[in-house]
């Protein structure tokens, strides 16, 4: 045996047991109010976070910050919000979306441990809205927030082709000269509507 090899078996005998699979799946800790967490997370990356009681809240809400935000063209997939003309349902091409100021989108649940909100691609339109508007808002009902991303990641199904994302907070980036940037790619700013 050369001292290569004797250098190899040392180190084999010496590497400390194989652990083994973990019996039950990680999980993080789960938050005693998921409405308070979500709104603090939020937060923490940059987004905005506003409970509103019921649909009629959520309209007067949109439109309050359409207004704050100077929007003068709004795009909606939320019925219940009220904003949107045209809505993105009717938008065939995403040419058209040039020059929108709010896209008011449905978030399908959120995530507390991290602000995250789940848009699954069916409830867009055109995945394009991320990147041009201005300013995004996103919807989610008060029943639909899970802990941690374990319990987001078990709830997504894809039955067939498709796409989903999620989205924490407005566009950013600290690619450039190590100085964060908001809005470089994408929305400027976001704000989490919870309903209910």
């Amino acid at each position: 045996m050369g001292s290569r090899e004797e250098i190899l078996a040392a180190l084999r005998r010496a590497a400390p047991p194989d652990p083994g699979l973990p019996s039950e799946p990680v999980r993080g800790t789960p938050y005693a109010d998921l409405a308070l967490q979500l709104g603090e997370a939020v937060q923490a990356v940059g987004g905005a976070f506003q409970r509103v009681p019921d649909a009629a809240a959520l309209r007067e809400a949109v439109a309050a910050l359409a207004a704050r935000l100077e929007a003068r063209r709004v795009v909606s997939r939320v019925e219940e919000a009220g904003a949107g003309t045209p809505g993105l349902a009717e938008v065939a091409d995403p040419h058209q979306l040039e020059g929108v100021d709010l896209a008011v989108l449905p978030g399908r649940f959120a995530v507390a441990e991290n602000g995250a909100v789940w848009v699954a691609g069916e409830d867009l339109g055109h995945r394009a809205v991320f990147v041009i508007a201005q300013h995004l808002a996103l919807v989610v009902p008060a029943a639909e927030i899970v802990n941690d991303l374990h319990e987001a990641y078990a709830r997504i199904r894809f039955d067939g082709p498709g796409f989903g994302l999620f989205v924490a907070g407005p566009s950013k980036t600290a690619d450039i000269e190590q100085a964060l940037v908001i809005g470089a790619h994408g929305a400027r700013s976001c704000t989490v509507f919870l309903v209910g």
